[in-house]
């Protein structure tokens, strides 16, 4: 598969599986990209631009065109928010200078919101910078969970990781359905 090398954790850690794959990785970035998430050509090229600015790592803006006609609305909130805020979320396709990540620790090794308490450090540790074209997501399992609901779940679980609830209580949570 185009010189992938598939990386397994024996429990569930997303923190500590990214990490592995930076650890074998070479290059001068890394790119932890979702397997369900669009990358063509056009993505490539916009993260060749990354080696002639002073960016430490950043995110490709998404998309939000397939869940429902309704949130389209949130593409242009989520451009805000990462602008402003910096928080970035793993199916944007996370891209870090592979040096600064190595020094900044790498992910926390979190069972769940290691993207966004990943992306608070970022943002403190550097520049960051969010590309288009935006990336987009397969929704299909957003579709059948409804979309609405997932998007207020999301919210909800961001909510309580910021007010101190554990990743592990909210991944058990997340992967059992009965937190929205």
């Amino acid at each position: 598969m185009l010189g992938a090398i598939f990386v397994e954790n024996s429990k569930p850690n997303r923190g500590l599986q990214l990490n592995q794959g930076a650890q074998i990785a070479t290059a001068d970035w890394l790119l932890f990209h979702h397997v369900d998430t669009e990358l063509t050509s056009s993505h490539v090229a916009a993260l060749g631009s990354l080696d002639s600015g002073d960016a430490v790592g950043g995110a490709f803006y998404r998309r939000f065109d397939e869940r429902h006609p309704r949130l389209r609305f949130l593409e242009k909130f989520e451009r805000w928010h990462c602008r402003v805020f910096g928080t970035i979320y793993g199916d944007q396709s996370i891209f870090v200078r592979r040096g600064d990540f190595l020094r900044m620790g790498g992910f926390a090794p979190l069972a769940l919101m290691e993207d966004v308490e990943f992306s608070a450090r970022l943002r403190r540790w550097g520049k960051i910078k969010l590309l288009d074209p935006p990336v987009r997501s397969c929704a299909q399992m957003q579709i059948a969970q409804g979309p609405w609901k997932v998007t207020l779940r999301n919210c909800l679980f961001l909510i309580l990781f910021r007010c101190g609830v554990s990743p592990k209580r909210l991944h058990a949570w997340y992967y059992s359905g009965s937190a929205v």
